[in-house]
């Protein structure tokens, strides 16, 4: 079937039809970096990393190109900065590590390019200058805004007057705003703060031209998708439509918008004074980056996530299945991914129907009596898992769960096993074996005499 999306300008799912077939454009936000990525920032990287496979899989990947920036200047960049002491280059570039690296973790390709907003900032004053020139923006005490009052269908993506935005929106009141709903296009920095010389004096670009200088720089003016958390729709999103397009004369910005839902931890809102933010760094800690990854995948991206204890054992217990199912014994062979995993993940992105099929096929995998049969239907599954950005490890790595000190004090105490029964000191072989099966470690005896072993 073709790829189908859900627009979330039109409100409906839409066959995705790319302006230019031979190189398919998406942007996605990306993230501000002043700290660790928490579970909602890796939700979003996730669902868009799956549609960046479909996409590349559909239109081969020489023919899509992702941009995902960073935000390294910002407000909140300097507060961090001045509340840690750390110098702000210094923290941009250790935070954007640590999220380079718990992205990796999760599965997630790094985007094709991934523009730094500092390294944008003469872009970001020509398009400011071009607004200015059109009547779109004027410069007020050092600010330059963006006159909404220019740009009649101003609200089109969040579907809300300009009063009910405004009712919804913290709003900074200011005297050198010809209007409330004004947004800043560019701020006056202070000696302390980051700043760079513009036509309006020293000074640093507001968040939402960043966007739209960095997509236009990479992408072009129009491009295919333009994706993110539906916490941007307002004002983020609708602010990049009304200076893009008014810059260049009403030309249509992302034909498609995208948005993932948003996630909550056990049942309640994150949120710095609840005290319950919960990083991926956190995450990793006590799970397989490839489990947070299933976990998320296992509800639909447009779906609201609840993310709970509960839902990630059940995504480690499927993950289970899936190799266990893999680590039988058979001829296989490389396969192409079956049509009900692809058709399930071109009806937008159904991830959910996805996993179903998946846990089909490991069925009839364990069902299967021909070591053929069961290598064939082992190759669609590696091959439907690798779409997902899952199923590319070993097997018995993953069921043995240990690290490399676990793994090597489990292989010890195999051995001493061994040697017990070779002695015949079966009491003690069979006290081992107890042991390891309190941790959790299953033992398995080969016709050959080997012992392999797995977590319970």
């Amino acid at each position: 079937m073709p790829l189908v999306l859900y627009n979330s300008l039109t409100r409906r799912k839409e066959p995705f039809e790319p302006i230019d077939p031979g190189l398919v454009r998406m942007y996605v936000c990306g993230p501000t970096v002043y700290d660790l990525a928490h579970i909602g920032n890796g939700r979003a990287v996730v669902a868009f990393d799956l549609l960046y496979r479909v996409l590349r899989h559909a239109y081969g990947p020489d023919h899509v190109r992702y941009v995902r920036n960073i935000t390294d200047v910002e407000d909140k960049i300097i507060a961090a900065a001045r509340e840690t002491g750390e110098p702000i280059d210094a923290l941009t570039r250790r935070t954007t590590a640590e999220f380079h690296a718990d992205m990796a973790a999760l599965g997630a390709l790094p985007p094709d390019i991934e523009p730094r907003a500092t390294a944008y900032i003469p872009q970001m004053i020509a398009l400011i200058e071009r607004l200015i020139a059109s009547g779109h923006a004027y410069a007020a005490e050092g600010h330059v805004l963006f006159a909404v009052a220019s740009w009649p269908s101003y609200g089109k993506l969040a579907r809300r007057s300009r009063d009910e935005m405004l009712a919804g929106a913290r709003v900074e009141v200011a005297p050198y705003k010809r209007d409330p709903g004004d947004f800043v296009l560019w701020k006056p920095s202070t000696p302390d703060q980051p700043g760079w010389d513009s036509p309006w004096g020293r000074g640093r670009p507001g968040w939402h031209i960043e966007c739209s200088a960095m997509s236009e720089s990479e992408l072009g003016e129009t491009f295919d998708i333009h994706g993110g958390g539906l916490d941007l729709i307002f004002p983020h999103h609708e602010n990049e439509i009304a200076q893009s397009e008014s810059a260049h004369a009403g030309h249509p910005f992302a034909r498609v918008w995208m948005h993932n839902e948003m996630l909550t931890v056990e049942c309640v809102k994150m949120s710095k004074s609840l005290g319950n933010i919960t990083t991926v760094r956190d995450i990793l800690a006590n799970a397989p980056g490839e489990a947070i990854r299933l976990a998320l995948l296992m509800t639909h991206y447009r779906d609201p996530l609840d993310w709970t204890a509960q839902k990630l054992a059940q995504a480690r217990s499927a993950l289970d299945r899936f190799y266990r199912a893999l680590d039988l014994p058979a001829h296989r062979t490389a396969e192409a991914v079956p049509g009900a995993v692809r058709d399930a993940l071109e009806d937008d992105l159904n991830a959910p129907l996805a996993i179903a099929q998946l846990h089909e096929l490991a069925g009839m995998i364990n069902r299967a009596d021909d070591d053929a049969e069961r290598g064939r239907l082992q190759g669609q599954l590696r091959a439907a898992g690798r779409l997902m950005g899952i199923l590319d490890g070993d097997p018995a790595a993953w069921l043995r769960g240990a690290s490399e000190a676990e793994a090597t004090e489990i292989e010890t105490r195999i051995a001493e096993r061994a040697q017990a029964r070779k002695e015949r000191r079966f009491a003690d072989a069979d006290h081992i074996r107890a042991e390891l099966l309190a941790a959790g470690i299953v033992l398995e005896d080969k016709p050959d005499g080997t012992t392999t072993w797995r977590r319970e």
